[in-house]
């Protein structure tokens, strides 16, 4: 398989691919920035370049998320960008190639495994430019605080713009990201017109979150259990009629969860059966279970959502329960 073949499917299924993204993506190797089959990658799915030491599995996306993210961006030759979370380094090596020489490639990323991995990456890439990878307190030093980028983009699940960077998009300029909860996301394009901001939708999809901790969380943590069923229910109360006691009976579930201590027992595969059974968050939703059980499947399903894969050559089911417009 080739990127020009992948890119001729991408095409052929609507994912659109202008020349300058069409170029960079040739010329960009993804086995430079990842030592993981790439099998999923040349059938249009995620790809791993790291397990973080906590087990949580970080991934380069699927190469029609990664064109459509580079379509909205808008990037010109010459412009400065920002991506939040540096995907292992092989995104900003192709919006590199985008920008050229006289542009430049600033990556912010938060989790110390990951940028130690996105800088040995780099560091032996062929950059067309600058690329820059930089801890998140490095923004606070009076340089950094001075520059001003045209685009950013967020490359993981948030809830809004991290305050620490929307000074630093230029009057015209946008922050292109996920945004909403840990189940599913809208892609925003986020336009700064002088003190406001204006959003455009850009579609429904599902990121990872862009905090690498609630991936390395217990199963069992309250306060991501509680953002999981919320975010479920919201989009199931999208789909379906829900009653008003049932509703209520949610939400009070969800503020029981978040108002459980912080320190509670770490439950992971090597936990016995009785650790499991006594932990609080289990006794928590076991006393639940007479109402909430008929609803947990329906959660659970919302929890775990099939990914779209249009660039496939494979013979994979599109989508799970009908939502067409989750994108990975």
């Amino acid at each position: 398989m080739t990127m020009t073949e992948l890119i001729q499917r991408l095409e052929a299924a609507g994912v659109p691919v202008n020349d300058l993204v069409k170029v960079a993506m040739e010329d960009v190797d993804p086995a430079e920035f990842t030592d993981f089959d790439l099998d999923p990658f040349w059938n249009d799915r995620p790809v791993p370049f790291l397990f973080t030491g906590f087990g949580a599995a970080r991934t380069i996306s699927a190469p029609h998320m990664i064109a459509t993210l580079l379509h909205h961006l808008e990037i010109l030759e010459g412009q400065d960008i920002m991506l939040i979370g540096s995907k292992g380094g092989y995104l900003a090596a192709i919006i590199d190639r985008m920008v050229g020489k006289h542009g430049t490639v600033t990556i912010i990323e938060p989790h110390e495994e990951v940028r130690e991995y996105t800088e040995e990456r780099l560091s032996i890439h062929r950059s067309s430019g600058i690329i820059r990878v930089l801890r998140p307190q490095d923004l606070e030093s009076s340089d950094e605080k001075s520059r001003r980028f045209g685009r950013i983009i967020i490359t993981g699940s948030v809830r809004e713009i991290p305050e620490t960077i929307e000074h630093m998009v230029v009057d015209g300029g946008f922050v292109l990201g996920p945004f909403g909860g840990p189940v599913h996301q809208r892609l925003l394009k986020k336009e700064k017109q002088g003190e406001l901001w204006f959003d455009t939708d850009l579609g429904g999809v599902v990121f990872g979150p862009m905090d690498v901790g609630e991936s390395e969380s217990s199963p069992l943590d309250p306060d991501s259990l509680a953002n999981h069923i919320e975010d479920a229910f919201d989009l199931v109360g999208g789909l379906m009629e829900i009653e008003e006691v049932t509703s209520e009976r949610v939400l009070a579930l969800v503020r029981a969860l978040r108002d459980l201590p912080t320190d509670l027992p770490f439950i992971d595969e090597e936990s016995t059966e009785e650790e499991i059974m006594e932990h609080p968050v289990v006794d928590l939703i076991m006393s639940e279970i007479d109402w909430l059980g008929p609803l947990w499947p329906i959660f659970s399903e919302f929890m775990s959502i099939d990914i779209a894969s249009p660039g496939s050559s494979e013979e994979i089911p599109d989508f799970l329960g009908g939502h067409e417009d989750l994108v990975p």
